[in-house]
Formats: structure tokens, C-alpha cells, sequence
């Protein structure tokens, strides 16, 4: 699978790309019909301390392209968040596909 990343008003860093490619690796390994990821690292003034630090993963593979977000204190939660979110809509995909 092919990642890509982009950070937004964020400093670039190898433990978040490690993280994020691990997890999309084993969604990889469940759902081979996923070809490309773009991960979007963001952060956003607010004035709660719970948010702020938004992931966004895009997924392409056949048909729609699948999208979660998440915004949490740090990226590590925000990361975790927008994969299961991810991994749910892969196996709603999954169920709805016909293999002939």
C-alpha cells in the first residue's frame, strides 16, 4: 500500500509515520483490496485542551474512497480513533462485496 503524508502547521515526525503505517499495514493484511492512503496531520487553535490535533485518513481502493477523522488532546488517540473508525467502515465494504 501506498501512504502518503501531510502535515498542516505540524512539524514532521518519523514516530507518528511509523505508527500510522504499522496500523494501516495490518488493515492491509485484513482488507487487500486497499491501494493508497493519504494521511493529513493537522492542528487547530481551539479553546478546549481535549482537541486540537486533528488525523485524517483517506482511503483509496475500488469504488468510494473511505475518510475518518479525529481531533483529540494528542495525535496518538486521534490516530487510533480515525483507524478503528476505518477498520468498521473496510468491513461494512467487505460484506457488501460480490466476488464473482
Amino acid at each position: 500500500m501506498q501512504i502518503i503524508f501531510e502535515y498542516h502547521d505540524v512539524n514532521s515526525s518519523n514516530d507518528l509515520e511509523n505508527l500510522v503505517t504499522e496500523k494501516l499495514n495490518d488493515l492491509e493484511e485484513k482488507y487487500d483490496f486497499v491501494h493508497r492512503a493519504d494521511v493529513f496531520f493537522k492542528k487547530e487553535n481551539t479553546s478546549s485542551d481535549e482537541t486540537g490535533l486533528i488525523c485524517n485518513i483517506r482511503l483509496s481502493m475500488p469504488g468510494p474512497r473511505l475518510f475518518a477523522e479525529a481531533t483529540h488532546s494528542n495525535f496518538q488517540f486521534s490516530i487510533a480513533e480515525s483507524i478503528n473508525d476505518l477498520e468498521s467502515q473496510l468491513r461494512k465494504r467487505k460484506d457488501k462485496m460480490i466476488n464473482y
